[in-house]
Parts: C-alpha cells; structure tokens; sequence
C-alpha cells in the first residue's frame, strides 16, 4: 500500500463508551484478585479482632435533664434573672454549659476525684508515679508557690480526664438533654452523671439566688438617695411658680387663652381677605385677556347687568328684523341701532361699577387683617415674657418628673424581688436519674466484630479496585478492544498451560510441538490467528506481514516461526524474513546455521534462492548470518523494496519478523511498505502505556495495523477468572482437541 495516508489505520474496535457494566466481568475480575482481596480482608478483620480483645470493658450510665418551659408562678412577677427562653439555640448553649470545664471542676470537688487513682494517677495508691513522687518531696523542699502552681496543674489534669469520658447531647428537637458517662466502673459511671446533672441546677439557682440578693441591696440604697431628691425638686417647683406670677386655669395661662381667640379671628380675616383678592383678581384678569366684563363672575350674578343683558337681547332681534325689511339708511333702523348702542353703554358702565365694588371690598379686608394681625403681635409680647420664664419652670418641672418616674419604678421593684427572694426555681430539672449499667457499652463484640467484616470487605473490594487501576497489563479480548482500541487477533497460550505432560512441556520448542500435534489446542490458536490476519482487510489481499510487538521478550519470534508453520502446513506458499538486526532468535529453531541471509541478499553477495533455508514444515526462511549487524539503513533502502516486491510475486505470504517498536527504529521504516502490522503483547505482562506509545509511533506513516494478539496466556488461569475472553471457557471445548 501507498504512503500517502497520514494516521494509522485499523479495523474500527467497540467504542468504550458504549460498554455497559457486565456482572460477570466483575465477577472474572474478583476471581483474579481473589488472593489480594482474601489477604487484605484478613489482615483487617483480625486487627479489628485483637483490637477488641485488649480493649478494657467500659461502662455508660445516662441522666436526663430538661429544660422546663413552664413555671410555677407564686407571686405574679418576674425574676431578677429570668428565665432561659425555649428556643433551640438556648437548648444548644445548656448543652455546652453542662460540658463545661466549671461545672466539671465543681464535680470533682464534690465526689473528690483528685483522691481517685482513676483519674489522677498521682493520688495516693495509684501505680506508677505516685510510688515515688512522696519520695521526691521528701528530698526536694518545695515552696508554697510551688506547691500551688503544682496543684492547680493536678486540678485542671483531673478535670481534663474527667471530661474525656462525658457526652452530653440533645435528644432530637426536643428540650431533653442526655448527659452520659462512660467508665470503667459501672457504679463510677452512674454516680458521675448523676452528679453532673445535679451540680448543673445547683448552678442555676446559685446564680439566681446571687442575682437576687445583689439586685435588693442595689434598690434599697437607691430608693433612699431618689425620695429625697424628689422632695427637692418638687419644692423647687412650686416657688418659682409664686416668684414669676405663673399661675393657670385649666392648663394655660391667662395670656395663652388671650392669643388663641386673637389667632382663630386672624385666620378667618385672612381667609376673607384671600377670597376678595382672588375675585378682583380674576376680574381683572378676564378684562387684561380682551373681554367685555360680561363673563365676570361678578357680573353673572349682577341682577342689573341681567336685566340689561336681556333688553339687549331684544333690542338685537329687533334690529335684525328691521335689518331684513327697511334699508341700512332707514330711520327706524338707525334708531334701534343707537337704542342697542346705549344698552351696550349701560352694561359696561354697570361692570365697571361691580369691579370698582371689588377692589373697595378687597380694600376693607386688608386692613381688617391687618388690625388684627397688630392685636396679635402685642399678645405674644405679652406672652414672651411669660415663655421666657416658663423656660427654667418646665426645666424644674421635668427635673421633678423624672425623679419621680424613677423613684417609683425602683420602689415597685424592690417590693418585688423583696417578696420573690427565696422562691427561685431552676430553669431546668432532672427527669432521669443515672442507673448503674448492668452491661459494658463499649466494646461490643458483636458490633465490633459486624463493623469489622464490613471494613474487611471494604478494604478488600477496594484494594483489587485499586489493583485493578494500577494494572498495566492486560488479560482478555474485551480488554483488548476497550482499553488499546485495536481488534482482537487471538490468544496464544504458554504451551505449559495448553499439555498435561510437563516433561514434554520443557523439552519441546512450540514450534515442534505445533508440528508434532497439529491438532491440539496450541496448534488451533494459530489457526483462529492465521484467520484473523490473512482477513483483516475486507476485499484485499493481504500478503505482506509485519509481526512485531512493543518490548523484547514478548513471544514474537516463537508467534511469527509458528505461525509460518501453521500456514506452510496449511498448504500456502510461504517465507519468514528475519528482520530484527540487533536481536535475531530465528536462528535457534533452524536445524542449520545459516552462512549467507538477508544482508548478504541486499548486498547482492548471493541471490536470494541461494540464502533461503527450507523448514520441516514446507516454509522459507531468509534467516540472518551471526555477523549480519550493519550501521547502515538497510530495511528502507531499494534493495530492500525490490526484494519485498520479488517475495512478494514469488510467495503468497511474507512474514517479517521485525525488532520490537519502542526499542528500534527499523520496524517504523519497514511497515509502511508491508500489507499488515500485527501487534503481540505479553498476556498480564506488557504495559498499556507501552502498547499504545508503540502503536503512536506508527501514525502518519500509512500503516494498517490488522489488531492485537495476547501471547504466553496461561489457560488454566484464564478459564478461571478470563470472562469476556474464548478461553474462558476453555473447559468446555477442550475435548475437540488431541492434546
């Protein structure tokens, strides 16, 4: 084929995305992990298992507290220190207060924990320490600041190992808090607790009872210190009243009265004088516009201008009809013309009389408003005087209220908490007592025991995921076509796996054996793979094959001699070109050395029947000479082009044996003058990585890679844990062959 194509090409494979998830490739897949899964497992549980046989037996007694939203309201007052709200932030803050390290500080004073070895094990009787520590502070004299220090330090590490066994929580939504403590001794545990909840609404009422007692002696002083300032104040009041003449009826003062009936009279002057202003206004407004008066409001409602308005009226149809019968000249008609002149005469005298009576009302209002408006000004002097005065009265006055307001409220306060003392009620109160534990909390064999089977699963199934992403290798067609994206060509299985008979397993090539039982299991995978190959290509001949693999050591000599003898036994005309320079293994299944080969052809020291070599099988071979390595670029040369086309007119197939991709360069200049490209890799041992960097190296060179074959595949493995390959069920057809 040509080299004009520029990527790689292969017969399209099973897009990944549209496999689905498969229950028996998963389960193929633990079968393979089984062993890793089965030690991972096993190492978990039993550390689980002796973590629960060395753990010490640990007991848990629980208190109930509750938050009481009701109280008993013996006097009908409040508290000096209310009550705590009921809503659930409060509920949450109670949780932290009863975890507290004061409140725990309070119960080790209490029970005297400091004594107990349990949680100070420098107390006397406790192991370790406290045997010599007495020794130690008969040798060293400590000081009183010493001793203090060191006391406080014993105090607060008992409280610290107090609180690592107390778990205090809210039961759901509800207003129930649990207060649980774990301890070795059951008895311990019960007392504990219910010395927490106790100590917890000691606390509350102590501090209720505090609060009480300080509010009281706080208001008694005050109440004393505001009676007489009262006293002051209202004295004060009433002499400046005498001295500045400010007596009042009624809440005002004579002056003030005086001026609110001169203020009513000058609004409704002024109101008038507005309205007179606005018709004048208006008038002359109409008049300034070019109208005749007629349409004054004033006028409108002038009886005179509407009787004179009619008269016109009539006047006007009469000289229209006197109009239409005499002449313009006629002396009737010029007569009525002057008659309704006249007429017109009086209205606009008339009108100008209204408008002269507007502005002489308007006038009078003026000055009415004006008058008034003097009246008023002289009353607020009067009334300045009296403000100015009143200034200091109002400043006494609310001195005395405020004092007043203040010494009242204190005094009805301090007859309350005066009656509320004593009565305090805590905010909370213990609906369960702590009973003593009848069976140890902690551990629980049997949750242990479940919880570490279930993490021993775990941790199995994710160490074989794990093993299964970290895998580089791989084991099965499907995985062939998922993970490379290359067709399957076949499987060739390690000959060990395929006999019974080990002795003859190790004393025979697979090549023999291939021809010594050409109908066993061995013999039939070069069969499916001579298949595979020679049909690659849909419509074309395929003649010219390039077999080679991505690293050394991955069965290419042995797969491409075997499959040689498999297609010269076949009856097909065919020759193996040894073409790996560097690393030739043909040589080693010849039953000659060969003195002339490939290099020895190219060079034109002898023809190519001369160097050919004749196989058991019927095949060719064009082997290399031990001395055959050359510095020079002799695959891609012409030499090397003529005698590919010459094998390729004298053979039906040519198979080149060529050095692996990743290793050598020579592969990649000779597969793009080949048919096909057959890919090898080791079964469960050659990388991925390797397998596709080695196939990139062939795109943009025009070279159709026919697919994948897996060598050296244990089949008794396979037939166990291989799903989604043929051999996996290998079993089943294994009696077809002659092994």
């Amino acid at each position: 084929m040509d080299g004009s194509s520029f990527e790689t090409q292969h017969a399209p494979a099973p897009s990944a995305g549209a496999m689905s998830f498969d229950l028996n490739i998963a389960i193929a897949t633990f079968r393979r992990r089984l062993r890793l899964f089965a030690a991972v497992a096993l190492a978990v549980f039993v550390a689980v298992l002796l973590y629960t046989l060395q753990e010490t037996p640990r007991y848990t007694a629980t208190a109930q507290v509750m938050l009481d939203v009701r109280k008993e309201q013996v006097a009908d007052m409040s508290a000096v220190l209310s009550g705590l709200p009921a809503d659930s932030s409060v509920v949450d803050t109670e949780v932290e207060v009863l975890k507290s390290r004061s409140l725990a500080a309070r119960v080790v004073k209490q029970l005297k924990l400091t004594e107990d070895p349990y949680f100070n094990p420098n107390a006397p009787g406790a192991k370790g320490v406290a045997s010599w520590l007495p020794w130690v502070k008969k040798v060293v004299a400590p000081t009183a600041a010493v001793d203090s220090v060191e006391a406080q330090r014993q105090q607060e590490k008992v409280v610290d190992n107090l609180l690592e066994g107390l778990k205090v929580r809210r039961s759901g939504l509800t207003y129930l808090i649990s207060v649980e403590y774990t301890h070795t001794d059951s008895e311990d545990s019960a007392k504990i607790a219910n010395a927490f909840a106790d100590l917890y609404l000691t606390e509350q009422l102590e501090a209720k009872f505090d609060a009480t007692a300080k509010a009281n002696e706080w208001l008694d002083t005050r109440v004393a210190e505001l009676r007489d300032q009262l006293q002051v104040a209202e004295a004060a009041v009433q002499q400046y009243k005498i001295a500045n003449n400010l007596m009042s009826a009624e809440g005002a003062t004579l002056t003030e009265q005086e001026i609110s009936g001169l203020n009513q009279q000058l609004a409704s002057s002024r109101a008038q004088q507005a309205e007179s202003d606005a018709r004048l206004n208006i008038a002359r407004n109409q008049l300034a516009r070019g109208s005749t008066g007629e349409d004054v409001g004033e006028s409108l409602n002038s009886p005179v201008v509407q009787q004179l308005r009619k008269q016109r009226a009539e006047q006007s149809a009469k000289v229209a009809d006197m109009s239409g019968r005499y002449g313009d000249r006629h002396p009737d008609l010029l007569k009525a013309k002057r008659e309704l002149t006249d007429i017109d005469g009086q209205i606009q005298a008339e009108i100008r009389r209204i408008i002269s009576n507007l502005e002489a009302q308007a006038q009078v209002a003026r000055q009415r408003t004006g008058s008034m408006a003097g009246s008023v000004s002289a009353s607020k002097g009067a009334l300045a005087g009296n403000n100015r005065a009143s200034i200091r009265l109002n400043e006494l006055e609310r001195k005395a209220e405020s004092v007043r307001t203040l010494y009242e409220s204190l005094l009805a306060r301090f007859k309350q908490t005066s009656s509320s003392q004593g009565i305090e009620q805590a905010d909370a109160r213990v609906v369960s007592r702590a009973k003593i534990p009848t069976a140890p909390s902690y551990p629980k064999p049997s949750l242990n025991l479940a919880l570490g089977l279930v993490l021993a699963l775990g941790a199995g199934a994710a160490s074989v995921v794990l093993a299964e992403i970290l895998m580089a290798g791989i084991f099965t067609e499907d995985e062939v076509e998922r993970r490379i994206g290359l067709p399957y060509l076949g499987s060739i299985p390690l000959l060990s796996s395929a006999i019974e008979d080990a002795k003859l397993a190790r004393d025979m090539s697979p090549p023999d054996y291939l021809l010594a039982k050409p109908l066993s299991t061995f013999a039939e995978s070069f069969r499916k793979l001579r298949a595979a190959i020679l049909y690659s290509k849909v419509g074309e001949a395929v003649k010219v094959i390039a077999v080679t693999s991505s690293l050394p050591g991955e069965g290419k000599t042995t797969t491409t001699f075997s499959l040689a003898r498999t297609l010269a036994t076949s009856g097909a005309n065919v020759i193996i070109v040894d073409c790996d320079l560097r690393q030739s293994a043909i040589n080693r299944f010849l039953t000659e050395v060969p003195t002339l080969g490939l290099l020895e052809v190219l060079n034109g020291v002898c023809s190519l029947d001369q160097a050919l070599i004749s196989d058991p099988s019927g095949a060719k071979v064009l082997a290399l000479t031990k001395s055959a390595y050359t510095p020079r670029d002799v695959l891609g040369s012409p030499a090397m082009l003529r005698l590919l086309a010459e094998l390729r007119n004298r053979f039906d197939v040519v198979l080149l044996d060529t050095a692996p991709l990743l290793a050598i360069a020579d592969t990649r200049i000779l597969a793009p003058h080949t048919d096909a490209v057959v890919m090898l890799a080791r079964w469960k041992k050659t990388p991925v990585k390797a397998i596709t960097a080695a196939i990139g190296l062939l795109q943009g060179r025009g070279v159709f890679v026919a697919g994948l074959a897996l060598t050296q595949v244990d089949l008794k493995a396979q037939t166990r844990y291989g799903y989604g390959d043929a051999n996996y069920y290998y079993k089943s057809y294994r009696k077809y062959y002659a092994d």
